[in-house]
């Protein structure tokens, strides 16, 4: 595993100096205490065999027995110093960087007293017995290990540490578990670069790859979470510490794995633990070998992401679906484990039924009511209001609203159910027309304003609307907001209500009486009007007879001489006489001519002046009255022509007075040439003239009607001064 986890991790070293407890020198000094010790002995024993034959020999004299025993005093004391120096300064020597426990006997602000059988208490700062949690984790009797630090010769004071006296046992720890192939506890405490960190009593490394059988992309979930783990390598020198669990889990897997696969067939109910979570479904560990669990087998309802039911490391029990043994694939499925709802769904919605649900989901044509787990329908757009046009169902519902609805289909087989919301009031369509029939005058504000017309609020939810043709028997409307404003009161009839496609339509106009309607009764065709010209086109000229009623002058009407086009001879505001030819109520037409009236105007100057001429009569005087009555026969029975006549037939007509023109014309043409050839003429025209050639009888005719026409003229213009 060395080389593995070489391979996969790259660890920056640092290097870390530690007080080792020098055993061989500890162990070196003592033994040159014990030959100290051991020589002072043999040394004492020597003297003492030297003096016995002295003691054989006594001196009983006083100066000589004095003297010896000062010398024997003095040498004593010298011994005992140089004894006592030694093995202070062994013990010395050896205590100094060994472990050794003691006792708490006193816990002051900066520093713990501690006994360790010295002379002298030592001292372990304060600092070192304070836990994560600012307390100080000791007490006075505590025994702990310790390690001397440093001896204070000075002042006699021992300096200790309990945290190096640890860190010491533990290199022990980790090089007995290294050794022995164990396994040691540790907690991850923070991320680092290339893995994590772990607690051992020393820091540690955890490399990414060591942490799991397989690689986690999120490393911050697994902070703080105790672990066992395998040593990898180690080197006390540099601090310096590799650890896998990985190794671990491979080891426990596949023994796992051998008795799973040994009892695992489809159709088994099995637990497992989720190992991973993703978009299309969760890894299960069934004891060394993993399932899939997809999304569509985790619910028989709606489910988003397979994060909303679990979480990693939660313990779940599912049915195998499928099983690979050779690839070692196992599919699973846990709402295999209940019944489908949509067995019993037909029995428990019935159509018509009302049921209460939970909005689940939206979308641009409805949305998706969950009626219980797994059984799910749909409002459609539009079955959520009798008369609001709902463009997006998020303007009636939301997510997570529970609502009412009525069942109006069902299909257990395609697991289908059509909703509808609005079907749990009553329709109001199917009482509005009793409560405005056809003919009744409402009043209500006007909700909306478009190019087409107004819709005027009626009841809630329905609105009635004015076409623009509807708003003015007579005024050209181009938009209802020249005339009316958002929000303004008004009053309008009803016209029709189409129930099936739901429309309303309403009329203003209609609160008065069609102009048009007595049109026939103030106008007949022959009768002479004056009017105000409102439009000049190049097809002809449109004459106000009276507010809201025009009638047209067609460019053909409009003098005796060929026009191209009347614009210029006209401006809009000129005072116009002109005579009815035709009227079409229906079709909301008045046709008119001014030369008609003009044409009417010069006969009846003529037909007056002929009326009170009293000169003799000529056969000339004869034709034109008899000209002028037939005329006006023909005027009064113009007249008598019945108002509802089509345009057609006014047209024939004033063809047939135009044929009778021309015919009375010739008929006078015709009346003078025989007038005006006497008997003295004949004979004149008997002769001959000098060239031999008789004058043709059309000029002469012309000459009569010329000469008469002049006459009548000159009457005229006698009558007019």
């Amino acid at each position: 595993m060395e080389p593995l986890a070489e391979k996969n991790t790259q660890i920056e070293q640092q290097e870390h100096e530690v007080a080792v407890a020098r055993e061989d020198s500890g162990e070196g000094l003592k033994a040159e205490t014990s030959e100290a010790i051991e020589e002072t002995k043999a040394t004492e024993n020597t003297e003492t065999t030297e003096k016995e034959p002295a003691e054989e020999r006594p001196d009983f004299s006083p100066g000589v027995q004095r003297e010896e025993k000062a010398e024997a005093a003095e040498t004593g004391e010298r011994k005992q110093e140089a004894l006592m120096e030694m093995y202070e300064e062994s013990i010395m020597r050896v205590r100094e960087g060994e472990v050794v426990q003691g006792k708490i006997i006193q816990i002051d602000k900066e520093f713990v007293l501690v006994d360790i059988g010295y002379k002298s208490e030592g001292q372990v700062s304060l600092e070192e017995f304070i836990g994560p949690d600012g307390t100080v984790e000791a007490a006075v009797g505590d025994t702990i290990d310790i390690m001397v630090e440093r001896w204070e010769d000075e002042d006699g004071i021992v300096l200790l540490s309990k945290e190096k006296a640890s860190r010491i046992k533990i290199w022990d720890d980790i090089k007995k578990i290294y050794e022995d192939d164990g396994v040691i506890q540790g907690v991850i405490t923070n991320r680092i670069k290339g893995g994590l960190s772990v607690d051992i009593g020393i820091p540690a490394f955890l490399p990414g790859s060591q942490v799991d059988l397989r690689p986690i992309r999120d490393l911050d979930q697994v902070v703080g979470k105790t672990f066992d783990f395998k040593i990898l390598k180690y080197n006390r020198k540099r601090s310096n510490v590799v650890l896998s669990r990985r190794v671990l889990l491979e080891t426990d897997r596949e023994g796992k794995r051998t008795e799973t696969l040994a009892t695992i067939h489809e159709g088994k109910v099995m637990d497992g633990v989720v190992k991973n979570i993703t978009e299309y479904g969760v890894f299960v560990d069934l004891g060394g070998i993993d399932g899939l669990l997809h999304i569509t087998d985790m619910s028989w309802g709606r489910l988003n992401n397979p994060s909303e039911l679990f979480s990693v490391g939660d313990k779940i029990t599912a049915k195998v679906l499928n099983l690979d043994l050779e690839r070692e694939r196992v599919s699973l499925g846990l709402k295999q484990l209940v019944p489908d709802p949509w067995t019993t769904a037909g029995e428990k919605y019935s159509v018509g039924s009302h049921v209460m649900g939970r909005v689940v989901s939206l979308t641009d044509y409805g949305a998706f009511v969950e009626l219980e787990k797994g059984v799910e329908g749909l409002i459609h757009v539009s079955e959520m209001s009798w008369t609001r046009k709902i463009r997006h169902p998020s303007k009636v519902v939301s997510v997570g609203e529970t609502v009412e609805v009525v069942v109006l289909s069902i299909s257990a087989e395609n697991r289908r159910i059509s909703l509808g919301m609005k079907q749990v009031a009553p329709n109001p369509w199917d009482v509005i027309a009793e409560k405005y029939p056809v003919g009744t005058t409402i009043e209500g504000k006007i909700k909306n304003i478009t190019d087409f017309g107004l819709f005027i609020g009626i009841d809630e939810g329905i609105d009635g609307l004015v076409h623009i043709s509807d708003i003015s028997w007579t005024k050209r409307v181009r938009h209802p907001s020249e005339v009316y404003k958002k929000g303004e009161e008004v009053q309008a009839v009803v016209l029709n209500i189409d129930k099936d496609n739901e429309r309303f339509s309403l009329g203003i106009k209609q609160l008065t009486r069609d102009p048009w309607e007595a049109v026939p009764e103030h106008y007949r065709v022959g009768n002479k009007i004056t009017g105000t010209v409102t439009n000049v086109t190049d097809f002809g000229v449109f004459v106000e007879l009276e507010e809201g009623i025009e009638g047209l002058v067609h460019i053909s009407e409009i003098a005796r001489e060929k026009l191209k086009t009347p614009l210029g001879k006209f401006q809009v505001g000129d005072i116009v006489a002109a005579k009815v030819l035709n009227i079409n109520p229906k079709e909301r037409r008045i046709g008119l001519s001014i030369k008609q009236s003009e044409v009417d105007e010069e006969h009846d100057m003529i037909a007056d002046y002929l009326n009170e001429y009293k000169g003799p009569a000529s056969s000339l005087g004869e034709v034109l009255r008899e000209n002028l009555r037939e005329k006006a026969a023909n005027k009064d029975s113009a007249d008598k022509v019945p108002e509802a006549a089509s345009e057609n037939e006014l047209a024939a007509k004033e063809g047939e007075d135009q044929g009778d023109r021309e015919e009375a014309s010739q008929q006078e043409q015709e009346s003078l040439a025989g007038e005006d050839v006497t008997e003295d003429d004949q004979g004149m025209e008997s002769t001959p003239p000098d060239d031999g050639q008789a004058p043709p009888l059309v000029e002469t005719v012309e000459s009569a009607d010329l000469a008469a026409a002049e006459t009548v003229e000159a009457g005229v213009r006698e009558k007019e001064l």
